[in-house]
Protein backbone atom coordinates (compact mmCIF):
# COMPACT_ATOMS: atom_id res chain seq x y z
CA UNK A 1 0.00 0.00 0.00
CA UNK A 2 1.39 3.65 -1.01
CA UNK A 3 0.43 6.87 -0.97
CA UNK A 4 0.08 9.11 -4.09
CA UNK A 5 2.78 11.20 -3.38
CA UNK A 6 5.08 7.83 -2.92
CA UNK A 7 3.96 6.72 -6.31
CA UNK A 8 5.02 9.92 -7.73
CA UNK A 9 8.41 10.04 -5.58
CA UNK A 10 8.85 6.65 -6.72
CA UNK A 11 8.40 7.51 -10.34
CA UNK A 12 10.51 10.77 -10.36
CA UNK A 13 13.39 9.00 -8.54
CA UNK A 14 13.10 5.49 -10.56
CA UNK A 15 13.17 3.67 -7.57
CA UNK A 16 10.54 1.83 -5.03
CA UNK A 17 10.49 4.22 -1.99
CA UNK A 18 8.13 4.10 1.13
CA UNK A 19 7.84 6.76 3.75
CA UNK A 20 11.42 8.07 5.71
CA UNK A 21 13.63 7.00 1.93
CA UNK A 22 16.11 9.92 0.45
CA UNK A 23 15.32 9.57 -2.84
CA UNK A 24 16.65 12.08 -5.78
CA UNK A 25 13.77 13.21 -7.80
CA UNK A 26 14.07 14.71 -11.19
CA UNK A 27 11.62 17.65 -11.54
CA UNK A 28 9.37 18.49 -14.19
CA UNK A 29 8.82 22.39 -12.85
CA UNK A 30 10.32 25.10 -11.63
CA UNK A 31 9.40 28.32 -10.52
CA UNK A 32 10.92 31.22 -9.46
CA UNK A 33 9.99 34.80 -8.93
CA UNK A 34 11.31 38.43 -8.53
CA UNK A 35 12.21 38.45 -4.80
CA UNK A 36 14.42 35.17 -5.18
CA UNK A 37 15.25 35.13 -8.59
CA UNK A 38 18.36 36.89 -8.59
CA UNK A 39 19.40 34.67 -4.90
CA UNK A 40 19.10 31.45 -7.11
CA UNK A 41 21.49 32.96 -9.84
CA UNK A 42 23.93 34.32 -7.06
CA UNK A 43 23.82 30.89 -6.04
CA UNK A 44 24.77 29.32 -9.41
CA UNK A 45 27.02 31.39 -10.26
CA UNK A 46 29.03 30.39 -6.87
CA UNK A 47 29.24 27.10 -8.01
CA UNK A 48 29.55 27.65 -11.68
CA UNK A 49 26.69 25.96 -12.57
CA UNK A 50 24.31 26.70 -15.91
CA UNK A 51 20.44 25.95 -15.79
CA UNK A 52 20.14 22.24 -16.92
CA UNK A 53 16.29 22.01 -18.38
CA UNK A 54 15.59 25.72 -19.01
CA UNK A 55 12.17 24.98 -20.86
CA UNK A 56 11.33 23.72 -17.73
CA UNK A 57 11.42 26.95 -15.69
CA UNK A 58 8.90 29.15 -14.83
CA UNK A 59 9.58 33.05 -14.29
CA UNK A 60 7.07 35.68 -12.66
CA UNK A 61 7.09 38.85 -11.77
CA UNK A 62 4.60 38.83 -8.66
CA UNK A 63 5.43 40.41 -5.17
CA UNK A 64 6.69 43.55 -6.66
CA UNK A 65 4.00 44.68 -9.83
CA UNK A 66 5.12 47.01 -10.50
CA UNK A 67 8.20 47.95 -8.82
CA UNK A 68 7.49 49.86 -5.65
CA UNK A 69 11.19 51.27 -4.79
CA UNK A 70 14.74 51.49 -5.94
CA UNK A 71 15.84 47.76 -4.06
CA UNK A 72 12.33 46.11 -5.63
CA UNK A 73 13.20 47.29 -8.85
CA UNK A 74 16.50 46.06 -9.03
CA UNK A 75 15.09 42.82 -8.00
CA UNK A 76 12.65 42.84 -10.89
CA UNK A 77 16.09 43.70 -13.45
CA UNK A 78 17.53 41.00 -11.75
CA UNK A 79 15.32 38.27 -12.60
CA UNK A 80 14.33 40.05 -16.21
CA UNK A 81 18.04 39.66 -16.80
CA UNK A 82 18.44 35.72 -15.05
CA UNK A 83 15.46 34.70 -17.46
CA UNK A 84 17.37 36.45 -20.95
CA UNK A 85 20.76 34.73 -19.66
CA UNK A 86 19.09 31.33 -20.16
CA UNK A 87 16.05 31.77 -22.34
CA UNK A 88 13.34 30.12 -19.35
CA UNK A 89 10.49 28.18 -21.07
CA UNK A 90 7.93 30.78 -19.78
CA UNK A 91 8.83 34.29 -18.56
CA UNK A 92 5.29 36.44 -17.41
CA UNK A 93 6.54 39.93 -17.26
CA UNK A 94 4.11 42.97 -15.07
CA UNK A 95 1.08 43.11 -16.54
CA UNK A 96 1.07 39.91 -18.61
CA UNK A 97 0.74 37.23 -15.40
CA UNK A 98 -0.03 37.53 -11.83
CA UNK A 99 0.36 35.62 -8.60
CA UNK A 100 3.23 32.34 -9.13
CA UNK A 101 0.83 30.16 -7.64
CA UNK A 102 -2.48 31.35 -9.69
CA UNK A 103 -0.33 31.43 -13.14
CA UNK A 104 1.29 28.24 -12.57
CA UNK A 105 -1.93 26.30 -13.02
CA UNK A 106 -3.60 28.82 -14.73
CA UNK A 107 -1.74 28.82 -17.89
CA UNK A 108 -1.62 25.05 -17.84
CA UNK A 109 2.29 24.62 -16.45
CA UNK A 110 0.94 21.71 -13.71
CA UNK A 111 -0.41 18.76 -14.63
CA UNK A 112 -0.96 15.77 -12.49
CA UNK A 113 1.79 13.44 -11.42
CA UNK A 114 4.20 16.50 -11.58
CA UNK A 115 7.06 17.10 -8.90
CA UNK A 116 7.08 20.94 -9.00
CA UNK A 117 9.61 23.01 -6.91
CA UNK A 118 9.35 27.08 -6.34
CA UNK A 119 10.79 29.56 -4.26
CA UNK A 120 7.85 30.53 -2.59
CA UNK A 121 6.51 28.90 0.71
CA UNK A 122 2.80 28.64 -0.85
CA UNK A 123 4.02 26.10 -3.86
CA UNK A 124 2.00 23.60 -2.49
CA UNK A 125 -1.19 25.22 -3.93
CA UNK A 126 -0.51 23.17 -7.29
CA UNK A 127 -0.99 20.15 -5.15
CA UNK A 128 -4.78 20.72 -5.42
CA UNK A 129 -3.84 19.16 -9.54
CA UNK A 130 -2.47 16.09 -8.11
CA UNK A 131 1.35 16.69 -8.27
CA UNK A 132 3.62 17.12 -5.87
CA UNK A 133 4.79 20.76 -5.09
CA UNK A 134 6.82 22.17 -2.87
CA UNK A 135 8.74 25.31 -1.56
CA UNK A 136 12.25 25.13 -1.63
CA UNK A 137 15.15 28.24 -0.78
CA UNK A 138 17.50 29.81 -3.20
CA UNK A 139 20.33 27.88 -2.60
CA UNK A 140 18.22 24.44 -3.30
CA UNK A 141 16.52 25.65 -6.30
CA UNK A 142 20.08 26.17 -7.57
CA UNK A 143 21.03 22.75 -7.04
CA UNK A 144 17.80 21.56 -9.00
CA UNK A 145 17.98 23.71 -11.33
CA UNK A 146 21.81 22.84 -12.12
CA UNK A 147 21.24 19.05 -11.59
CA UNK A 148 18.03 18.69 -12.85
CA UNK A 149 16.66 16.67 -9.47
CA UNK A 150 16.73 17.42 -6.11
CA UNK A 151 16.53 15.33 -2.75
CA UNK A 152 13.67 14.66 -1.23
CA UNK A 153 12.98 13.12 2.43
CA UNK A 154 9.24 10.95 1.33
CA UNK A 155 6.61 11.88 3.44
CA UNK A 156 4.10 10.31 5.70
CA UNK A 157 0.20 11.39 4.80
CA UNK A 158 -2.89 12.40 6.86
CA UNK A 159 -5.85 12.13 4.98
CA UNK A 160 -8.12 15.11 5.75
CA UNK A 161 -11.70 13.60 4.99
CA UNK A 162 -14.56 16.53 4.67
CA UNK A 163 -18.04 14.87 4.94
CA UNK A 164 -20.99 17.20 4.43
CA UNK A 165 -22.04 19.75 2.40
CA UNK A 166 -20.92 23.13 2.49
CA UNK A 167 -23.56 25.57 3.63
CA UNK A 168 -24.69 28.78 1.97
CA UNK A 169 -21.57 30.96 2.41
CA UNK A 170 -19.05 29.04 4.19
CA UNK A 171 -16.21 28.06 1.83
CA UNK A 172 -12.61 26.56 1.65
CA UNK A 173 -11.27 28.77 3.63
CA UNK A 174 -12.73 28.43 6.88
CA UNK A 175 -12.64 24.02 6.40
CA UNK A 176 -9.00 24.93 6.32
CA UNK A 177 -8.92 27.18 9.49
CA UNK A 178 -10.84 24.81 11.06
CA UNK A 179 -8.34 22.20 10.45
CA UNK A 180 -5.20 23.99 11.18
CA UNK A 181 -7.27 25.03 14.41
CA UNK A 182 -7.43 21.28 15.04
CA UNK A 183 -3.94 19.74 14.68
CA UNK A 184 -2.67 23.18 15.39
CA UNK A 185 0.73 25.10 12.81
CA UNK A 186 3.38 22.14 14.12
CA UNK A 187 0.43 19.14 13.62
CA UNK A 188 1.54 18.26 9.95
CA UNK A 189 5.46 19.19 9.49
CA UNK A 190 6.96 17.14 7.16
CA UNK A 191 4.21 15.47 6.18
CA UNK A 192 1.62 15.47 2.70
CA UNK A 193 -2.32 16.63 3.97
CA UNK A 194 -4.40 14.58 1.22
CA UNK A 195 -7.65 16.26 0.74
CA UNK A 196 -10.97 13.94 -0.33
CA UNK A 197 -14.36 13.25 0.36
CA UNK A 198 -17.60 14.08 -0.61
CA UNK A 199 -17.61 17.69 0.85
CA UNK A 200 -13.87 18.51 -1.12
CA UNK A 201 -14.95 16.40 -4.51
CA UNK A 202 -18.04 19.29 -4.27
CA UNK A 203 -15.81 22.17 -4.45
CA UNK A 204 -14.52 23.38 -7.87
CA UNK A 205 -10.85 24.08 -8.74
CA UNK A 206 -10.31 27.79 -7.28
CA UNK A 207 -11.40 26.65 -3.87
CA UNK A 208 -9.36 23.22 -3.95
CA UNK A 209 -6.20 25.55 -4.52
CA UNK A 210 -7.41 27.21 -0.88
CA UNK A 211 -6.86 24.16 0.82
CA UNK A 212 -3.55 22.80 -0.47
CA UNK A 213 -1.78 26.28 -0.11
CA UNK A 214 -2.85 26.67 3.20
CA UNK A 215 -1.49 23.18 4.48
CA UNK A 216 1.61 25.18 4.58
CA UNK A 217 0.29 26.83 7.67
CA UNK A 218 -0.50 24.03 9.81
CA UNK A 219 3.65 22.75 8.99
CA UNK A 220 2.96 20.10 5.70
CA UNK A 221 5.47 19.62 3.55
CA UNK A 222 2.83 20.13 0.87
CA UNK A 223 -0.94 19.31 -0.25
CA UNK A 224 -2.54 17.41 -2.40
CA UNK A 225 -5.97 16.43 -3.94
CA UNK A 226 -6.32 13.51 -5.93
CA UNK A 227 -7.32 14.29 -9.88
CA UNK A 228 -10.84 13.60 -10.64
CA UNK A 229 -13.36 15.11 -13.47
CA UNK A 230 -13.23 18.70 -11.80
CA UNK A 231 -9.54 18.68 -12.12
CA UNK A 232 -9.36 17.19 -15.96
CA UNK A 233 -12.31 19.80 -16.88
CA UNK A 234 -10.12 22.53 -15.29
CA UNK A 235 -7.08 21.63 -17.31
CA UNK A 236 -9.02 21.20 -20.71
CA UNK A 237 -7.41 23.81 -22.88
CA UNK A 238 -4.74 24.81 -20.91
CA UNK A 239 -2.45 22.65 -21.42
CA UNK A 240 -0.77 19.64 -23.71
CA UNK A 241 1.43 18.24 -21.39
CA UNK A 242 -0.25 14.40 -20.14
CA UNK A 243 -1.11 13.86 -16.96
CA UNK A 244 0.71 11.00 -15.19
CA UNK A 245 -2.37 10.98 -12.27
CA UNK A 246 -1.51 8.78 -8.96
CA UNK A 247 -3.58 7.59 -6.36
CA UNK A 248 -3.23 6.65 -2.94
CA UNK A 249 -4.01 3.13 -1.76
CA UNK A 250 -6.65 2.39 0.73
CA UNK A 251 -4.60 1.86 4.31
CA UNK A 252 -1.56 3.74 3.37
CA UNK A 253 -2.45 6.71 5.37
CA UNK A 254 -0.46 7.49 8.40
CA UNK A 255 -3.41 9.25 10.15
CA UNK A 256 -7.04 10.11 9.04
CA UNK A 257 -9.13 12.48 10.34
CA UNK A 258 -12.84 13.81 8.91
CA UNK A 259 -14.51 17.10 9.31
CA UNK A 260 -18.13 17.59 8.83
CA UNK A 261 -18.28 20.62 6.84
CA UNK A 262 -22.19 20.83 7.56
CA UNK A 263 -22.22 21.99 10.48
CA UNK A 264 -19.25 24.53 9.49
CA UNK A 265 -20.08 28.66 10.06
CA UNK A 266 -17.94 31.60 8.80
CA UNK A 267 -14.41 31.71 10.79
CA UNK A 268 -11.72 34.01 10.91
CA UNK A 269 -8.03 33.49 12.72
CA UNK A 270 -7.85 35.95 14.98
CA UNK A 271 -4.06 37.48 15.67
CA UNK A 272 -1.08 36.08 15.31
CA UNK A 273 -1.57 33.01 14.20
CA UNK A 274 -3.81 31.08 11.45
CA UNK A 275 -4.68 28.32 14.03
CA UNK A 276 -6.29 31.17 16.17
CA UNK A 277 -9.50 30.22 15.24
CA UNK A 278 -13.08 31.67 15.80
CA UNK A 279 -16.02 31.89 14.52
CA UNK A 280 -16.47 35.71 12.89
CA UNK A 281 -20.09 35.68 14.81
CA UNK A 282 -18.06 36.01 17.85
CA UNK A 283 -15.70 38.65 17.07
CA UNK A 284 -16.27 42.16 18.88
CA UNK A 285 -13.45 43.50 16.86
CA UNK A 286 -13.45 47.04 14.54
CA UNK A 287 -11.61 46.80 11.06
CA UNK A 288 -9.54 49.92 9.08
CA UNK A 289 -8.96 47.25 6.05
CA UNK A 290 -9.89 44.38 4.35
CA UNK A 291 -8.68 43.24 1.41
CA UNK A 292 -9.43 40.83 -1.35
CA UNK A 293 -6.64 39.22 -3.39
CA UNK A 294 -3.76 37.03 -2.31
CA UNK A 295 -3.26 33.23 -3.87
CA UNK A 296 -6.19 32.44 -1.84
CA UNK A 297 -8.63 34.94 -1.83
CA UNK A 298 -7.98 36.56 -5.33
CA UNK A 299 -9.30 33.80 -7.77
CA UNK A 300 -12.46 34.71 -10.11
CA UNK A 301 -14.64 32.66 -7.43
CA UNK A 302 -13.19 34.98 -5.10
CA UNK A 303 -14.31 38.25 -6.56
CA UNK A 304 -17.49 36.54 -7.18
CA UNK A 305 -18.50 35.53 -3.57
CA UNK A 306 -17.39 39.24 -2.60
CA UNK A 307 -19.36 40.79 -5.22
CA UNK A 308 -22.64 38.81 -4.20
CA UNK A 309 -22.11 40.54 -0.84
CA UNK A 310 -21.19 44.25 -1.44
CA UNK A 311 -23.39 44.54 -4.91
CA UNK A 312 -25.32 47.84 -4.47
CA UNK A 313 -24.02 48.46 -1.49
CA UNK A 314 -21.35 51.22 0.39
CA UNK A 315 -18.50 49.80 2.16
CA UNK A 316 -17.91 51.81 5.74
CA UNK A 317 -16.98 54.88 6.03
CA UNK A 318 -14.31 53.88 8.38
CA UNK A 319 -12.75 50.67 5.77
CA UNK A 320 -10.54 50.70 2.86
CA UNK A 321 -11.27 47.83 0.71
CA UNK A 322 -8.36 46.92 -1.54
CA UNK A 323 -9.41 44.24 -4.02
CA UNK A 324 -6.79 42.58 -6.02
CA UNK A 325 -7.39 39.96 -8.77
CA UNK A 326 -4.72 37.09 -8.95
CA UNK A 327 -3.75 37.44 -11.95
CA UNK A 328 -4.40 39.20 -15.43
CA UNK A 329 -6.25 36.39 -16.71
CA UNK A 330 -9.13 36.96 -13.49
CA UNK A 331 -8.61 40.77 -13.97
CA UNK A 332 -9.70 40.54 -17.86
CA UNK A 333 -12.84 38.29 -16.76
CA UNK A 334 -13.95 39.95 -13.83
CA UNK A 335 -13.99 43.06 -15.90
CA UNK A 336 -15.74 41.28 -18.45
CA UNK A 337 -18.45 40.09 -15.93
CA UNK A 338 -18.89 43.77 -14.73
CA UNK A 339 -17.40 42.46 -10.90
CA UNK A 340 -15.02 45.50 -10.88
CA UNK A 341 -17.33 47.54 -11.81
CA UNK A 342 -19.84 46.61 -8.96
CA UNK A 343 -17.11 46.68 -6.58
CA UNK A 344 -15.58 50.32 -7.53
CA UNK A 345 -19.18 51.39 -7.37
CA UNK A 346 -19.15 49.90 -3.35
CA UNK A 347 -16.16 51.97 -3.16
CA UNK A 348 -12.99 49.04 -3.38
CA UNK A 349 -9.51 50.35 -4.60
CA UNK A 350 -8.44 48.23 -7.16
CA UNK A 351 -5.05 46.97 -7.90
CA UNK A 352 -2.80 45.10 -10.54
CA UNK A 353 -2.64 41.55 -10.10
CA UNK A 354 -0.25 40.81 -7.79
CA UNK A 355 0.79 39.80 -4.16
CA UNK A 356 -0.13 43.31 -3.17
CA UNK A 357 -0.50 44.05 0.73
CA UNK A 358 -0.16 40.16 1.70
CA UNK A 359 3.49 40.16 2.54
CA UNK A 360 3.37 43.58 4.20
CA UNK A 361 5.22 45.17 0.43
CA UNK A 362 3.17 47.62 -1.32
CA UNK A 363 -0.23 48.85 -1.82
CA UNK A 364 -2.23 48.56 1.16
CA UNK A 365 0.71 48.10 4.37
CA UNK A 366 -1.19 48.49 7.67
CA UNK A 367 0.19 51.19 9.81
CA UNK A 368 0.58 51.19 14.08
CA UNK A 369 -2.23 49.55 15.58
CA UNK A 370 -4.68 49.13 12.99
CA UNK A 371 -6.89 46.00 11.75
CA UNK A 372 -6.86 44.58 9.09
CA UNK A 373 -9.32 41.50 7.77
CA UNK A 374 -7.71 39.81 4.80
CA UNK A 375 -8.80 36.58 2.41
CA UNK A 376 -5.02 35.44 2.42
CA UNK A 377 -3.36 33.24 3.96
CA UNK A 378 -0.89 33.98 6.99
CA UNK A 379 -1.43 36.65 10.07
CA UNK A 380 1.80 36.30 11.68
CA UNK A 381 2.86 39.47 13.42
CA UNK A 382 3.77 42.45 11.14
CA UNK A 383 2.91 40.03 7.87
CA UNK A 384 0.61 42.74 6.11
CA UNK A 385 2.71 45.93 7.69
CA UNK A 386 3.48 47.44 11.04
CA UNK A 387 4.32 44.89 13.73
CA UNK A 388 1.80 46.60 16.15
CA UNK A 389 -1.15 46.04 13.46
CA UNK A 390 -3.65 43.25 13.76
CA UNK A 391 -4.95 40.66 11.03
CA UNK A 392 -7.98 38.88 10.78
CA UNK A 393 -7.63 35.97 7.98
CA UNK A 394 -11.25 35.07 6.58
CA UNK A 395 -12.96 33.89 3.13
CA UNK A 396 -13.66 36.78 0.80
CA UNK A 397 -17.19 36.79 1.79
CA UNK A 398 -16.54 37.67 5.68
CA UNK A 399 -14.05 39.88 4.55
CA UNK A 400 -16.64 41.82 2.16
CA UNK A 401 -19.14 41.58 4.92
CA UNK A 402 -17.23 43.12 7.15
CA UNK A 403 -15.59 46.20 4.67
CA UNK A 404 -19.69 47.22 4.63
CA UNK A 405 -20.07 46.77 8.42
CA UNK A 406 -16.79 48.01 9.78
CA UNK A 407 -16.17 45.24 12.28
CA UNK A 408 -15.39 41.48 11.87
CA UNK A 409 -18.79 40.23 10.43
CA UNK A 410 -20.64 36.73 10.04
CA UNK A 411 -21.66 37.54 6.02
CA UNK A 412 -24.87 35.75 6.82
CA UNK A 413 -25.93 38.57 8.89
CA UNK A 414 -25.90 40.70 5.80
CA UNK A 415 -27.27 38.71 3.13
CA UNK A 416 -30.72 37.50 3.57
Amino acid sequence: MRTAVEKILARASGRDVSVGDIVEAEIDVYMTHDPMGALVEDALNEIGAGVKYPGRVVAIQDHFVPAKDIESAVLSMRLREFHRRFNFGSYYEVGRGGICHIVLPEEGHVVPGDVVVGTDSHTPTSGALGAFAVGIGATEMAAAMALGKLWFKVPPTILIRGEGSFPPLVHAKDLILEVIANIGTDGAIYKVLEFDGPAVRELGMDERFVLTNMSVEAGAKTGFISPDEVTFRYLEGRTFKPPRPEYSDKGSFEDELTFDVSSLEPLVAAPHSPANVKAASEVDEEVDQAFIGSCTGGRLSDLKAAVRILRGRRVSERVRLIVIPGSQRVYREALRMGLIDALVESGAAIGPPSCGPCLGAHLGVLGPNEVGISSSNRNFRGRMGHPDSRVYLASPSTVAASALTGRVTDPREVVS
